[in-house]
């Protein structure tokens, strides 16, 4: 009888603009993972209008944090479904209790910190800019418009979120830090944490791929090599 391969328990940690989408996206791709994201979850309850949906809306409609309990009551029940696969958890756990918590169900083996520079991230978020009436999205760095300040389409001026003003994200990434170090702290102290420092996304991946490689094999490799 076989060895049976340790199943990887992966958690990406990374700020807001951090690019920890792209680089989930791309490891699930890449290696067959289970992604499951807290923000993802909590959206499908809330439309769903669920008991614990209807209680952590109260909480965000008010601007408050979901207490500890709430979320881990969701992710502990949503992870019961898919423990038998390799699992990549994404916004989960965000605070100590959170991280003893889901150690009773089982053991993170690994912790993918995107080490991103605040400031990166500040111009990355600061960058874009909405035109109201249509929702039409630009980018300073990626896309910008023809004529700076205006919409393409109808010559109307662009406004700024107020999520995407400069004090704003800072607020935003100054309150992520206070949180989420103890918990960083928590997996250095345990020895599963790897940290990976840039500012772009695109030069980043590279490095997780290959730390993901000493894990798991690469599937989509196996998908390029298979004859059409």
């Amino acid at each position: 009888m076989g060895v049976r391969p340790l199943l990887l328990r992966a958690v990406i940690v990374g700020a807001p603009g951090s690019g920890k989408g792209t680089v989930s996206s791309r490891a699930v791709k890449h290696f067959a993972l289970k992604h499951l994201s807290s923000g993802d979850l909590l959206r499908e309850h809330m439309n769903k209008r669920t008991e614990i949906g209807i209680i952590a809306k109260t909480y965000i409609d008010q601007g408050r944090l979901i207490p500890d309990d709430i979320i881990t009551q969701l992710m502990l029940s949503e992870l019961k479904t898919v423990e038998q696969h390799h699992l990549l958890l994404d916004g989960f756990p965000r605070t100590v209790p959170q991280a003893e918590a889901l150690e009773k169900m089982f053991s993170v083996n690994t912790v993918i910190d995107l080490d991103v520079p605040f400031e990166t991230i500040q111009q990355r978020l600061t960058a874009r800019w909405i035109h109201p009436a249509s929702g039409r999205v630009y980018n300073l760095e990626f896309n910008p418009p023809k004529v700076p300040g205006s919409d393409d389409i109808t010559g109307e001026p662009l406004v700024q979120r107020d999520d995407d003003k400069p004090e704003t994200v800072m607020k935003r990434l100054k309150s992520y830090e206070a949180e989420t170090k103890p918990v960083l702290e928590y997996y250095k102290r345990k020895g599963v944490l790897e940290s990976f420092s840039g500012t772009e996304t695109n030069k980043i991946w590279p490095h997780v791929h290959h730390f993901l490689q000493t894990k798991l094999p690469d599937v989509s490799q196996k998908e390029d090599a298979t004859p059409s």
